[in-house]
């Protein structure tokens, strides 16, 4: 469909967001105001699941504001899926992904849009520096970008997060990506299309907490290695050579004390341990391989990867 003026679509997931949902539309439609020559701007909120007063301040924010619409889960689907949902319902030329916790500046959406438009089908935020975040997450991320590079085909760029704009095509080439474990900022990458990198500063978050403690990090670190990389399952395979190589060196080792020395062979201690230790890292590996196996148990029950219970102000 030709349009005077490009459509922007900035999608946002919202998950018990409620504290910071004023300040971000405020800050979302002074966007809005400023691209107004340049472009069609809306936005597109996905509820997902929030059980807090995000819903009805979601609602209220969309009755008022036509240029808002909202997609609403029928429950906590997880935020790589609330990200899905929003792109699988946006309908503009250029698509923004941005958090509602306000730690990426919706006004660098403007100076995105500016760079995305010189030629470029994704401007991915890098962060130059990260406010309010303690010295291990910041030297885990570092290591974490770092690792999957070295694990994975595709290079992805350290220092990003969902934080970027797309263009209709990598937009139209994601939706066809349906697999249910997602890492978006490896699937645009894995695109191949023309990108380039938007360094800003990182805030810290506007209110409330963050929805991604310890255990969720981790989660989402297996869940980005597994996703774009066999490499684990080489790995296993190299323990497993190695146990092997140990065992056949200490068997022979402890022939050459019973034949050649007057050394007593070592007794069950050292049995034991090296039964304790080998055990171990056969259940370690069995579990790396059950791990893939476990995602393909998911990708073949061909579950919708979300629920939708509700939209406001989007096409029928």
């Amino acid at each position: 469909m030709l349009r005077e003026k490009p459509l922007l679509t900035v999608v946002v997931p919202v998950f018990n967001e409620e504290h910071c949902l004023a300040a971000l539309a405020a800050r979302l439609l002074a966007l809005r105001e400023r691209l107004s020559g340049e472009a069609n701007v809306e936005f597109l909120f996905v509820d997902d699941g929030s059980h807090d007063g995000s819903a009805a301040a979601l609602t209220s924010l969309a009755a008022a504001h036509p240029c808002v619409k909202l997609v609403r889960l029928s429950r906590n689907f997880g935020h790589q899926l609330a990200v899905t949902a929003g792109m699988d319902h946006a309908e503009g030329d250029w698509v923004a992904l941005v958090d509602a916790d306000l730690q990426d500046p919706p006004e660098a959406i403007e100076e995105m849009f500016h760079r995305a438009r010189e030629g470029y089908d994704v401007v991915y935020g890098q962060r130059r520096s990260r406010k309010g975040e303690t010295a291990f997450k910041r030297l885990s991320a570092a290591v974490f970008y770092r690792v999957l590079n070295s694990l994975c085909d595709v290079e992805m760029p350290a220092d990003t997060g969902d934080f970027r704009i797309i263009s209709r095509r990598v937009l139209d080439t994601l939706r066809l990506m349906r697999e249910r474990h997602r890492f978006i900022r490896g699937m645009v990458p894995w695109t191949g299309f023309r990108s380039i990198a938007f360094p800003y500063d990182r805030d810290q978050r506007y209110a409330g907490s963050t929805k991604y403690p310890l255990r969720k990090m981790l989660q989402f670190a297996l869940n980005a290695v597994l996703s774009f990389s066999a490499k684990p399952l080489a790995v296993a395979t190299y323990f497993g050579l190695l146990a092997v190589l140990f065992g056949i060196a200490g068997a022979l080792y402890m022939l050459y004390l019973k034949l050649f020395t007057g050394i007593p062979v070592p007794g069950v201690t050292a049995v034991l341990v090296t039964i304790v230790i080998f055990s171990g890292i056969q259940i370690l590996l069995v579990g790396v391989v059950g791990q893939y196996v476990a995602r393909i148990f998911e990708e073949s029950k061909g579950r919708p990867l979300y629920v939708v219970t509700e939209t406001r102000n989007l096409q029928p």
